[in-house]
């Protein structure tokens, strides 16, 4: 069995219409919730062997806090370009590419990309994915490259208003 947890990024700024969307930071809000959320992941058992995240700013802010929070070192984390406007299949793609060596993947990227994966892999409607949620996804697989449509089934979704 495998796991997969998909993270869409904390709340970004629109405060600054110079920046490129890529390049947009955390907005307060997004800094607030995103320590909170990733302080949460370790008692809920969500501790990947790997961290795959968008190289937007706001992606690659949200998965360092995390895997700081985790004790996973930063510089592992692995930058995926393709993941900044991705299409569901390119990701399951990059998934089914994956080690095997890995039980536990996490993605850090951005929706619909991430809600629409989500309901591929378990056919589980999420009517809202919210910035900072969190979807673990239990994997009835035993390699990456298995992973296809109703595979799985999630386990856990967390985001920040279910703890105000």
């Amino acid at each position: 069995m495998k796991m997969l947890t998909l993270v869409r990024h904390a709340k970004s700024s629109w405060d600054d219409p110079e920046l490129s969307d890529f390049n947009r930071p955390l907005n307060k809000r997004g800094k607030r919730d995103l320590p909170l959320m990733a302080a949460r992941l370790l008692p809920m058992g969500i501790q990947p062997d790997l961290i795959l995240s968008s190289g937007a700013r706001r992606a690659i802010t949200t998965a360092e806090q995390i895997a700081l929070a985790q004790n996973y070192a930063v510089n592992n984390i692995i930058e995926v370009p393709e993941l900044y406007h991705a299409r569901v299949e390119t990701l399951i793609n990059l998934l089914q590419g994956q080690s095997d060596h890995y039980r536990h993947l996490m993605v850090v990227g951005h929706n619909p990309t991430l809600e629409m994966t989500g309901y591929y892999l378990t056919r589980e409607s999420i009517p809202n994915f919210p910035t900072s949620g969190v979807m673990q996804i239990a994997l009835s697989i035993t390699s990456w490259e298995e992973l296809a449509e109703s595979c799985g089934t999630v386990e856990r979704l967390d985001y920040p208003k279910l703890h105000q």
